[in-house]
């Protein structure tokens, strides 16, 4: 599809860090609009802020290492008209101040856009400590809150635009590592849209984040199985895009979901309870399986915590079993 970069599978696909397509989009969404405005917990280079920090000085505030107090002067700020992104480590933005983000953003339905950078297994060596898994479930059961996942550094730029033209409070995962850029310029982005990615008859296999391009591998895996799976991507895990969901489902019978999150409560959980009410059909969950992260290299967690291509497909072979 024209939508997709040509070298999904390669070895040589371009990668790049999701992040980087935040830093970019934000210094574009600044040179759009004025009131967008920047904080950050004394982590600006690793969240990539510095751009927009250079670029814009006057409207950048480094807070320090301080996130429950980023997060209520990034909510005062938003009461004055302001639109705010507020970044940090996922381990502690949402990890640390969420009763923060609950009370003065959250209830108070004002549009802040909380980053959370460095989230997944993938952050390697810095352990269990600094590996936000549950900040999917945390954030899809506040009320109000849009939660994103961009798929690549491309999308991370285009969903970044897209939140500083939104009236909502927004959360939003980014990983460290450099992850395959499997979208194009191209690729549309929406934040009311799954994307099906593509079409298949046999399977269905959703993920977000960086597990959709582990999944688009594990369709490829399957295919010379003689298995179609339909893959489809879901960068906004709320509000979730039910009607593709279940379009493809109604026509697969079967799907496995992928994140590199806790299972319990994240786009795994999100579909179970989707398809439970509305489409009952085999499902697997493929994520991390109620257990903390460990340190070692990015590629080795991965494989620990069986999220690769190969797994998935895996499950879906055992999914498509179960089929009535």
């Amino acid at each position: 599809m024209s939508n997709l970069s040509k070298d999904i599978g390669k070895k040589d696909i371009l990668q790049e860090p999701i992040r980087a397509g935040f830093g970019r989009g934000l210094v574009k969404a600044g040179e759009a609009d004025e009131n967008v405005v920047a904080l950050c917990a004394d982590l600006t280079g690793s969240t990539k802020m510095d751009s927009f920090a250079k670029e814009f000085p006057g409207r950048f505030y480094e807070v320090g290492v301080a996130e429950q107090n980023l997060v209520t002067v990034a909510s005062g700020m938003a009461k004055m008209g302001k639109i705010p992104f507020a970044s940090s480590y996922a381990a502690f933005n949402p990890g640390r101040n969420w009763e923060q983000i609950r009370t003065t953003i959250a209830l108070n339905d004002v549009p802040v856009k909380v980053i959370g950078s460095h989230a997944g297994v993938s952050v390697g060596p810095d352990g269990a400590t600094h590996q936000m898994l549950e900040d999917i479930a945390l954030m899809r059961a506040m009320p109000n809150m849009v939660v994103v996942a961009p798929g690549d550094s491309l999308e991370a730029e285009r969903a970044t635009i897209a939140l500083a033209k939104d009236g909502r409070p927004a959360y939003m995962r980014l990983a460290r590592e450099k992850t395959p850029v499997f979208t194009t310029d191209s690729t549309p982005f929406s934040l009311d849209k799954a994307l099906t990615l593509t079409p298949g008859k046999d399977i269905t296999l959703i993920g977000t984040g960086t597990m959709t391009y582990q999944c688009l591998v594990a369709a490829d895996i399957l295919d010379e199985q003689g298995i179609h799976a339909e893959v489809i991507h879901v960068p906004v895990i709320k509000p979730l895009d039910s009607m593709t969901i279940l379009q493809s489902v109604k026509k697969t019978l079967a799907a496995v979901t992928a994140e590199e999150a806790q299972v319990n409560g994240g786009l795994g959980g999100a579909v179970a309870e989707l398809l439970s009410e509305k489409l009952p059909a085999p499902l697997a969950r493929v994520g991390v399986e109620d257990r903390f992260g460990e340190s070692g290299t990015p590629e080795k967690l991965l494989e620990e915590f069986d999220l690769t291509g190969k797994h998935i497909a895996k499950k879906a072979l055992e999914v498509i079993k179960r089929k009535a």
